[in-house]
């Protein structure tokens, strides 16, 4: 396995996600702007797996297992925005916990948060 191509493939499509959320945003398309959002922060975990274990990551979706297959310690912050994007991660695979659609000033934060956090955790690699 080439390491740098699997950590350069996981921040690609993280920084695509990204992109992704902000358009989808833009539209309108609150839920689905906020599931991109997850992903983009699960990827960037994912090359910071592949960073400190040189193996492909797991195919799960939780943050906090992820981060705890690395050397990346969050801000109690982060933590608690981590749990957040969780929610919106729900809703794009299993509907029955379809959360409710936050607000513009929240949306408008979310998304900036999820910049912040992608531009720190891609500093780790």
């Amino acid at each position: 396995m080439d390491i740098n191509k699997q950590i350069e493939y996981w921040l690609n499509t993280a920084e695509d996600d990204l992109d992704s959320s902000e358009i989808l945003i833009s539209k309108g398309k609150i839920l689905h702007g906020l599931f991109f959002c997850h992903l983009c922060i699960e990827k960037v975990i994912k090359a910071n797996v592949v960073r400190c274990t040189n193996q492909i990551p797991p195919k799960v979706h939780r943050l906090a297992y992820l981060l705890s297959l690395t050397d990346i310690e969050l801000s109690e912050e982060d933590k608690d925005f981590c749990a957040v994007l969780m929610a919106y991660q729900l809703e794009g695979r299993y509907p029955e916990n379809y959360p409710s659609v936050p607000n513009i000033e929240k949306v408008k934060m979310y998304l900036n948060k999820t910049k912040t956090l992608f531009q720190w955790l891609k500093t780790k690699l």
